[in-house]
């Protein structure tokens, strides 16, 4: 976490507008109350965009399959110092089939011993995405696996969590009461 208190805060069920409640309908039931939400709700519209987006990311529609796009989610939210979306990811990482010796190992990127090369590559094309938002084409060739479609996603997975993440990390959202902070990230 970037700051210790946000700057937007997270919107009350007393305060949200009429357009507001209507976005957070969009959202999960058991997510609506989460800060990243009730925090995009300032802005109904684009909390709606943001949604829709996000729900192509996350949805089996995405070349990438799970495990492997929330490796690019939590090593893109790792780069940003991105302390909510680490803490969030973590969790869906661990739905997806990441291992908790993994999601550890994320930190160190492509470089550590023991990922598949296909996940190395996964992973260098985020710090190669996020540092100079180009896959060189060694990392790109690495990706023929994933196929075009596959690296397309790949770079809309990456883009969408910087984005994301520079929201987060800008507005001071805080984590939710389920997340566990990281110390590697917990108040940078």
């Amino acid at each position: 976490m970037r700051l210790s208190a946000p700057r937007i805060a997270p919107l009350t069920d007393a305060e949200l507008t009429p357009e507001a409640r209507a976005a957070l309908d969009a959202v999960p039931e058991f997510a609506r109350a989460f800060n990243i939400f009730r925090t995009q709700a300032h802005k109904p519209a684009a909390l709606t965009a943001f949604l829709a987006w996000g729900n192509y990311i996350l949805s089996a529609t995405n070349a990438l399959p799970a495990r492997e796009r929330e490796l690019a989610i939590l090593r893109t939210g790792y780069l940003c110092k991105a302390g909510y979306e680490w803490a969030q990811h973590c969790l869906i990482g661990q739905q997806a089939g990441l291992t908790g010796t993994e999601i550890a190992t994320i930190k160190v990127g492509a470089a550590a011993p023991g990922w598949s090369p296909l996940d190395a590559a996964i992973l260098r094309a985020c710090d190669e995405l996020v540092l100079d938002h180009f896959i060189t084409d060694p990392t790109w060739a690495a990706l023929a696996e994933l196929g075009d479609e596959g690296r397309m996603d790949l770079v809309y997975t990456v883009g969408q969590y910087t984005q994301v993440s520079m929201l987060l990390n800008s507005a001071g959202v805080q984590l939710d009461a389920i997340l566990t902070p990281d110390p590697d990230l917990d108040h940078l």
